[in-house]
């Protein structure tokens, strides 16, 4: 296990790693819907589109080798938005997650592309809007929430870093709230997983009745995200994206997630309150 408060040189396993998706935590839920670990090898832009077309109405979408964007020369996202082709690179886990989120997401991730071109078309390329890096924000590194009224609770926790209370004196919980990883970046570092890695929430409040159900239901998640991405209020709203330490959800360390671990404040932080 690395340690590290700041970690800005992670590099991912060179190799190919099935282990990862046989153990219980971060990559079960990835586990239960691919059949990741018997994959001898990473899994090929032409499986990965068997998958595609296996699970979703993108029929006409596919995955290709970045070689194919190379020689296009087109911005990433108006080359997914002309082609319906979506660049990925050789053997690289962090590409290899973004194809599965399209896999489980396909009409969020859609939406974002959408608005990524919306954007762009408005103010270039030169710089990202504020849109657009909310949109980054949640690509790389969002874990999203369904959150029922009577759990609200949970949110106001962990809005305000209340980490031990959240993550321990509620941790029989957290089956029920189901936690779903977004953001590729997680997963790719997840990895290699070490002290410090943080996501960001974003919270997706469920009306009185609506039950979330468990992972089997993505497309009932990925149809709310993609409602709620639309609304520019939502995305700029700097309640969504707040920080989560990614391995203290209940389950998702493989080390003890006793009270001592959530004592370490250089990783659980206390939140800054500005007067």
């Amino acid at each position: 296990m690395q340690k590290s408060s700041v970690n800005s040189r992670f590099m991912a396993p060179t190799a190919w790693q099935p282990e990862l998706f046989l153990q219980p935590g971060v990559f079960s839920a990835l586990a239960a819907q691919f059949p990741l670990a018997q994959q001898r090898h990473f899994p090929s832009p032409e499986l990965l589109t068997a998958w595609l077309h296996q699970r979703t109405e993108l029929q006409d979408w596919s995955f290709v080798d970045s070689s194919v964007l190379d020689a296009d020369g087109r911005y990433y996202e108006d080359f997914i938005w002309q082609t319906r082709q979506i660049p990925m690179r050789a053997d690289n886990w962090h590409d290899l997650f973004g194809a599965l989120i399209w896999c489980l997401f396909p009409k969020s991730k859609r939406v974002m592309n959408q608005l990524h071109m919306a954007q762009i078309q408005q103010f270039g390329t030169k710089e990202r809007s504020k849109i657009r890096h909310k949109l980054t924000l949640l690509d790389e590194c969002g874990v999203l929430l369904c959150i029922q009224p009577s759990q609200r609770f949970m949110l106001d926790l962990l809005r305000d870093h209340q980490w031990t209370d959240a993550f321990y004196q509620h941790k029989n919980l957290w089956a029920e709230l189901n936690p779903i990883i977004f953001g590729h970046a997680n997963y790719e570092m997840a990895t290699r997983p070490f002290i410090g890695l943080t996501a960001k929430l974003w919270c997706i409040e469920l009306p009185s009745g609506l039950t979330c159900p468990d992972t089997e239901g993505y497309d009932f998640v990925d149809n709310l995200l993609a409602a709620q991405l639309v609304q520019a209020e939502l995305l700029l709203d700097n309640q969504q994206l707040s920080p989560l330490p990614l391995l203290g959800v209940p389950g998702w360390h493989q080390q003890a997630q006793d009270l001592a671990f959530y004592a370490d404040t250089s990783y659980f932080r206390p939140k800054r309150h500005t007067t």
